[in-house]
C-alpha cells in the first residue's frame, strides 16, 4: 500500500492540507483498513505524546493525542487513578481511542471511552481550531467518527479512582449460551469487569470460561517478561486440531476460583507475547467483531464456524449494556458482541466472512470498523442509522481507505 507520512510533532502548528487525502494515525493498532490511507497522507501523531496537566484531586487529565494508554497508566496508577474504559491492549493513542470510541469490559456499568471525555481540541482543514465538548454536535461526530472530521490534538479524560493496581479476578467454567447469560446476569451486579472466552470448535456452540473482575487493594507486581513469536509460522500448522488442541488446554488452565493479579494481564494479556500475529503466517488474518440484539444470533455464528472447522485461538464473547455512545457512528450498542480471528485463506475465508456478516446484518447487527477490513457497503450503512447526521460533519481533506470502500 502505498501512502505518504506527514509527522505532527507539536500541537499548535496546522498541518499540510496540500496534498490530499489527510487522515490522523495514531499507533495503528487497528485491524482492519480505517487507520489506512492508500494514495493519501497518514498525519502521523506519534511525537505528540505529552502530558498537558493532570489534577489529582479531581482525576482530569489533559494530555496530547498521541499518549498512549499504557502511558497514563504508568503515571496515575501510583496516584490512586485509572483509565475508566480499557481495550485488549495498552497499545492504544487517545486520539484513536476517542476516533473509535473503543469499549472495553465494564460497558455495562461505564459505556465507551468517549462517555468520559470532558474536551478536546480539533484541527479543521481550514486551518480552524475547535474546542469542543459534550453537547456539540461535531464533538459527536468525532468521537467515534473514525478520524473522518479533523485531527484531534489533545483530549481531556475524567479518570476513576481505585485502591491500587490489583484485580480480584474469578474464572468461571460454563458450559452453553444459556449458563453464559445466567453467570453473567449475576456478574452484572456485583463485578465491574466481565468477558467470556469461547471454545469456538465446540460440538456445544457457547462452551466457554467466564472472566470477571474488580478493583481490589492489594500488591501486585507487572509482569517483566514479555515472550516473542520470533518467525512467521507456516501455514498449516494452524488448523483445527491445534485450534481444539488449544482451546482444550486454554480451558484447562482456567482454574475456578478468585485470585489476585495486576492489571496489566487481566487487561491485556496479548501485550505480553511480541508479535503474536506471526501464529497466523505471512499472509496474516482477518478479525471479525460483531454485536447483535439476541443471544439465538451469537448461537448461530457459532455454529457455523465450528461446521467449517475454521476455529480461531481468540473467541471473545460479552455483552454492552444500556448506556448510550455519545458517538454518531459509535460501535457499541446494547447486545451481545463477539469477536474472532481467522487465519487468511484467499477467497476461502472472504466468502465464509461474508456469510457471518449477511447473518449479523439480517439479525440487524453491526461490524466494528476498527476491526474490519472487508465489509460491504450495504452492511456499513444498514448498521449506521445516524450516518445522514454525521456526514455533513466530515472534513473535505479527510478520508481512509475504509471510508472510501464503504461510503
Amino acid at each position: 500500500m502505498q501512502q505518504q507520512v506527514q509527522p505532527v510533532t507539536w500541537r499548535d502548528e496546522v498541518p499540510r492540507f496540500d496534498r490530499v487525502p489527510v487522515l490522523p494515525h495514531g499507533q495503528g493498532r487497528s485491524y482492519g483498513d480505517s487507520c489506512l490511507n492508500e494514495g493519501g497522507v497518514l498525519l502521523t501523531t506519534r511525537a505528540l505524546d505529552r502530558f498537558i496537566g493532570f489534577d489529582e484531586q479531581s482525576g482530569v487529565l489533559r494530555c496530547e493525542a498521541g499518549v498512549t494508554l499504557g502511558a497514563i497508566l504508568d503515571v496515575v496508577v501510583p496516584r490512586g487513578w485509572f483509565l475508566p474504559v480499557l481495550p485488549g491492549t495498552k497499545h492504544v493513542s487517545v486520539g484513536g481511542a476517542v476516533a473509535n470510541d473503543i469499549h472495553g469490559k465494564n460497558h455495562h456499568r461505564a459505556g465507551t471511552f468517549g462517555c468520559h471525555v470532558r474536551r478536546l481540541e480539533l484541527v479543521r482543514s481550514d486551518g480552524s481550531r475547535r474546542v469542543l465538548a459534550p453537547g456539540d454536535a461535531l464533538f459527536a461526530a468525532t468521537v467515534g467518527g473514525i478520524g473522518l472530521t479533523g485531527l484531534i490534538t489533545w483530549a481531556e479524560v475524567q479518570l476513576r479512582r481505585v485502591p491500587g493496581p490489583c484485580i480480584r479476578m474469578e474464572a468461571v467454567p460454563f458450559d452453553d449460551l444459556d449458563e453464559f447469560q445466567r453467570v453473567n446476569r449475576e456478574s452484572d451486579a456485583s463485578w465491574e469487569y466481565t468477558v467470556a472466552w469461547i471454545d469456538s470448535l465446540s460440538r456445544s456452540p457457547g462452551r466457554g470460561v467466564f472472566l470477571r473482575g474488580n478493583h481490589e487493594e492489594g500488591t501486585a507486581r507487572a509482569p517483566r517478561r514479555r515472550l516473542r513469536v520470533p518467525l512467521d509460522f507456516p501455514a498449516f500448522t494452524l488448523n483445527r486440531y491445534t485450534v481444539r488442541a488449544f482451546n482444550r488446554l486454554y480451558r484447562l488452565a482456567s482454574r475456578p476460583g478468585t485470585r489476585l493479579v495486576h492489571y496489566d494481564p487481566f487487561f491485556f494479556p496479548l501485550d505480553s507475547v511480541e508479535s503474536w500475529n506471526r501464529i497466523y503466517g505471512r499472509a496474516g488474518f482477518f478479525q471479525f467483531q460483531c454485536v447483535v440484539p439476541e443471544i439465538a444470533t451469537i448461537a448461530s455464528l457459532l455454529m457455523r464456524v465450528a461446521r467449517a472447522g475454521s476455529g480461531s485461538f481468540l473467541s471473545v464473547l460479552k455483552t454492552f449494556g444500556d448506556v448510550t455512545s455519545p458517538g454518531m457512528l459509535s460501535f457499541p450498542r446494547k447486545g451481545f458482541t463477539l469477536t474472532l480471528d481467522f487465519a487468511n485463506r484467499g477467497a476461502a475465508t472472504l466468502a465464509f466472512l461474508a456469510e457471518l456478516e449477511r447473518e449479523v446484518r439480517d439479525a440487524g447487527g453491526a461490524l466494528y470498523p476498527a476491526k474490519d477490513a472487508r465489509m460491504s457497503r450495504e452492511t456499513f450503512l444498514a448498521s449506521s442509522p445516524r450516518l445522514a447526521e454525521f456526514m455533513p460533519h466530515v472534513d473535505p481533506a479527510f478520508s481512509s481507505s475504509f471510508w472510501r470502500r464503504v461510503s
